[in-house]
């Protein structure tokens, strides 16, 4: 297992503050413990019961038993996967009824004539494998990055769905295009637009108070996590970073002009919201009241995604994705076991 590193800051990481190093701290060591080993480009974490299920970039979910035994389960869809760069099978969720109906929501980029799309569909799992049975969003613009992807259901039980700008910056102002948007799928199984002006969105997360958080990546640095509220524009690609102006909203904070962290899944757990870094290569905990990141865990290299369970907190490496350094066992599901 990789070492951990706890970086420790007083201000927010782009303040350039200096950080404490636990490398060699025995217990900071033990505070992390391997899940599962050998998922394949692993995208979006799920817990029900003992049993984790993590959808896998190359088409297939990763179902982990209590014991660590993972099963490759195959997913049959209507159209097969695109090649494109950062493509596949990326958001997925469980439905809050996954014990009656044994269905979850899935995020995926096809190919139309060489041209890529991403759609929302739904999913059921039937012993082995999960089967389409519905298309729910269609025809969402991409290109060969920016597919945005995230999946998740709110404090409302509703779904989101977080879409990329298709690298077609424009597309994010334009109100007639889903890209660029963060989206609720709503009861009478219509979609409505929370929010628009993002690049790249990969995350969401609610606190406790039912605040919606998400994570954005900037265009070479200034990755945001913004406060998201409903209606409200976040400015890709009119303002970035610090910049403001009126009917704008900046980010609660962004990591600097000279820092990558390429965020992705988030959550909240026991009251700090804890991001996944690509970039970075950690899982940041920041102070969403204080906009300050209190401390990054790093030294497992890429982090695609992270899930609270409300006692523990797990993430997800994401090392053989093309763009790590993979050890012999990644890609790794983790528990985070420091209070």
């Amino acid at each position: 297992m990789r070492k951990l590193i706890i970086l420790v800051t007083a201000m927010v990481l782009l303040s350039g503050c200096g950080y404490l190093d636990f490398s060699n701290d025995t217990e900071a060591k033990k505070s992390v413990q391997e899940v599962a080993t050998n998922l394949q480009i692993p995208w979006s974490i799920n817990k029900h019961g003992e049993d984790f299920f993590i959808s896998e970039r190359v088409g297939t979910i990763a179902r982990v038993s209590s014991n660590g035994e993972v099963t490759h389960q195959q997913v049959k869809l209507s159209s097969p996967l695109a090649r494109v760069s950062e493509a596949g099978l990326l958001g997925f969720v469980l439905k809050p009824n996954f014990e009656e109906t044994k269905e979850a929501f899935a995020y995926y980029t096809y190919d139309v004539e060489g041209q890529p799309y991403n759609r929302v569909v739904t999913l059921k799992l039937d012993g082995n494998p999960w089967t389409e049975t519905a298309i729910l969003l269609d025809g969402i613009l991409t290109g060969n990055v920016h597919h945005g992807g995230r999946l998740e259901i709110g404090p409302d039980q509703r779904l989101y769905v977080t879409i990329g700008d298709a690298s077609t910056p424009n597309l994010a102002q334009d109100p007639t295009s889903k890209n660029g948007k963060i989206m609720r799928l709503n009861e009478d199984n219509t979609w409505s637009v929370v929010s628009m002006g993002h690049r790249n969105p990969q995350g969401i997360a609610w606190n406790e108070n039912g605040e919606m958080f998400a994570s954005e990546h900037g265009q070479s640095a200034k990755d945001e996590i913004n406060r998201i509220e409903e209606g409200k524009n976040y400015g890709w690609p009119l303002i970035e970073g610090n910049e403001q102006r009126e009917g704008l909203v900046s980010p609660l904070l962004h990591s600097g002009s000279n820092t990558t962290w390429a965020p992705s899944g988030m959550t909240f757990h026991k009251g700090k919201l804890y991001v996944a870094a690509l970039r970075g290569e950690g899982v940041l905990v920041v102070n969403s009241e204080t906009a300050e990141i209190e401390e990054t865990i790093t030294g497992y290299g890429r982090i695609r995604d992270v899930f609270s369970d409300g006692e523990q907190l797990y993430f997800v490496s994401n090392n053989t994705d093309g763009r790590g350094s993979p050890s012999a066992d990644d890609d790794i599901l983790y528990r985070y076991v420091k209070e």
